[in-house]
């Protein structure tokens, strides 16, 4: 019988194997970087055997791989890895936050969201192989490429390929001390505008009409909705080239959450009914991608304790919750499929110039990782 505890886990091989993958940068808006990116995981995983195919990409975005490990049950539904090889950092990262280790921490652009996590499924995958251990079902990695814009172009194969298997397995950052996810928050992204009327900024002032500072009022609007049931945010905002011009044109996006499907949908309706196109300074809100509620089923909670029972074989009292920030996951969970998110490595600084993992769980978690893998059935 396989022992979790005894699995020949190297904690200082994967930190060298990851490095190439945190050194090869690949924000999700780069394409081509996101490719190169591709092509390191895709050697990775033909070296363990596994028959790599390459979907191309659409939207502008960058590819997907799907590999799928031999097996001689292969064609039946089977287990899913699902990642994501797409970061928020930009090409030039590197260089202001370098791959480094200091004592039980290590850093890099991606480690944790969600290169480390990946790494570790494909190093538990090769654990089980050079020890015998054959998996019970057949094994597929489904990595994409623009996750942490919410999966606009992916979705559809996501939620394809899952629908063929029997299990959902998603590395994404571990919670602290052991703990899983098991549902996550509904969330809803917009796409806002503001219309101004140009002027000179200098002579003609008053002749203008400011997009940008309507801008300004809306957001503030926006973001004083936020309650504890949905949550509302501007991250990301555009506008002006000529400070001796009034602004014509200001774009933003904004960012709403909620634990239940119907607040989010609450407040869907809330920001819609913030359109204005015939004021002096027109104001446009479109609804962009979402990612629905997921909350945790009989398979889900199932494949929890498993994975809680391996996690106490190696003396960690695992737990779980339902997570704010979405994943891939959302999707699967939604559609009611045995889905254990949060299965990755443990850090934090996530999106940050200090994202860095705990080094030890990249052993720990590879096992957990491991022992789901060579148990389902």
């Amino acid at each position: 019988m396989m022992k979790i505890a005894d699995l020949p886990f190297d904690a200082e091989s994967m930190l060298a194997g990851l490095r190439p993958w945190i050194e090869c940068e690949s924000p999700t808006f780069d394409a081509a970087a996101v490719n190169r990116m591709m092509d390191v995981a895709s050697r990775d995983l033909a070296l363990m055997g596994a028959l790599v195919e390459r979907v191309p990409g659409r939207m502008g975005r960058g590819d997907c791989v799907r590999a799928r490990l031999p097996h001689p049950r292969q064609g039946e539904p089977g287990i899913l890895v699902m990642a994501h090889l797409d970061t928020v950092h930009p090409v030039g990262t590197i260089n202001v936050l370098p791959f480094r280790r200091e004592g039980d921490r290590a850093w890099g652009p991606g480690l944790c969201d969600m290169k480390g996590g990946t790494y570790l499924s494909f190093e538990a995958l090769r654990v089980l192989a050079r020890i015998g251990v054959a998996t019970k079902l057949p094994v597929t990695i489904l990595l994409t490429s623009d996750e942490e814009i919410g999966s606009p172009s992916t979705r559809d194969l996501i939620e394809a390929e899952a629908s063929r298997h029997r299990y959902i397995l998603v590395p994404e950052p571990g919670l602290k001390d052991g703990g899983m996810t098991t549902g996550r928050y509904a969330i809803a992204r917009f796409d806002l505008a503001t219309v101004g009327k140009p002027s000179h900024a200098g002579a003609r002032l008053a002749d203008g009409r400011s997009a940008i500072r309507e801008m300004c009022r809306k957001i503030i609007e926006i973001e004083a909705m936020t309650t504890e049931d949905c949550t509302f945010s501007v991250g990301v905002l555009h506008a002006g080239q000529w400070v001796n011009c009034v602004s014509s044109r200001a774009v933003a996006e904004a960012l709403s959450m909620a634990k239940r499907q119907e607040d989010l949908d609450a407040g869907v309706a809330k920001m819609l009914a913030l359109n204005a196109p015939d004021a002096e300074v027109a104001f446009e809100v479109r609804r962009g991608v979402t990612r629905p509620v997921w909350e945790p089923g009989e398979g889900t909670l199932a494949l929890f304790e498993m994975a809680k029972g391996f996690a106490a074989e190696l003396g960690i009292e695992a737990w779980r919750q339902s997570s704010g920030g979405g994943s891939d996951g959302n999707f699967t969970g939604a559609m009611g499929l045995a889905t254990l998110d949060g299965l990755g490595v443990e850090g934090a600084g996530i999106h940050t110039l200090d994202e860095h993992i705990h080094v030890p769980t990249l052993v720990s978690r590879g096992k957990v990782m491991a022992g789901l893998l060579a148990t389902l059935e």
